[in-house]
């Protein structure tokens, strides 16, 4: 099986990642600029096959997406399931997790992962009949995260973030807007880590179970109209919170 990464971040992150799993690439006949060259000229150097086309060609194999001239062929990238968890949970001293329930949209996902790397976060969690799959269009927006956070995709939340809890003393904070604290008003590192951080999905928010499986709920004060953020704007308030608590410790 093979898949179809574009873009020069999320290309960049393939070659400094995991040059192994290109297949061959193709770049916009004309397009010209130093960072679409070096790319191309890194490919050369590994002796993996360029291919010019047409902007058309591309436009169609992106469905539109916004290519920047370049698209990768690869092989399928490593998925990881609940039984790879235990291994990764030994991969950090102290692990921070995110856990997103629900989110549905390519976009948001992608947006999540990159906030997600650039936060710290070890590994993501999502379950695999209420996410996005991790297209081509989640590794675009991404910008070449999806190389560098694992996401570990399970069949039942609940159990995974009961696991958690049972076996490697996780505390999961989840996020809801009827919780009586907002997330400023919460010491994330008041127990021993590892910890993790649960988003619900936009409008729904967290499943029933979901909420009932968190340790602690939290919330983001709000004082315009609106009555939600969108889910990845969400993520990287309560993840840079985190980080600066950390780095208060």
């Amino acid at each position: 099986m093979s898949e179809t990464v574009y873009g020069i971040h999320a290309v960049e992150a393939l070659l400094a990642r995991s040059p192994e799993r290109i297949i061959e690439v193709f770049i916009a006949k004309g397009r010209e600029d130093k960072r679409l060259t070096a790319v191309v000229h890194e490919l050369e150097q590994l002796a993996l096959p360029v291919k010019v086309t047409n902007r058309q060609w591309l436009d169609e194999k992106t469905r539109n997406g916004v290519h920047q001239g370049i698209i990768a062929i690869v092989k399928e990238s490593r998925s990881y399931q609940e039984n790879d968890i235990p291994l990764l949970m030994t991969q950090k001293s102290h692990p921070v997790i995110l856990i997103l329930d629900g989110v549905t949209d390519p976009h948001n996902l992608g947006a999540c992962i990159r906030t997600a790397d650039a936060a710290g976060v070890d590994f993501i969690v999502v379950p695999k009949d209420r996410s996005a799959s991790l297209n081509s269009t989640v590794q675009k927006v991404a910008c070449g995260a999806a190389e560098s956070v694992p996401v570990v995709r399970v069949t039942n939340l609940a159990r995974t973030m009961r696991m958690l809890k049972d076996e490697f003393q996780v505390w999961i904070v989840g996020t809801a807007g009827e919780a009586d604290k907002t997330l400023y008003q919460t010491d994330f590192y008041k127990t021993a880590i590892p910890l993790a951080l649960v988003m619900g999905a936009e409008g729904e928010g967290m499943r029933r179970l979901t909420k009932e499986h968190c340790d602690e709920l939290v919330s983001i004060p709000m004082a315009g109209i609106v009555s939600s953020l969108n889910v990845s704007v969400a993520t990287g308030i309560c993840l840079f919170e985190i980080v600066r608590q950390k780095n208060r410790q």
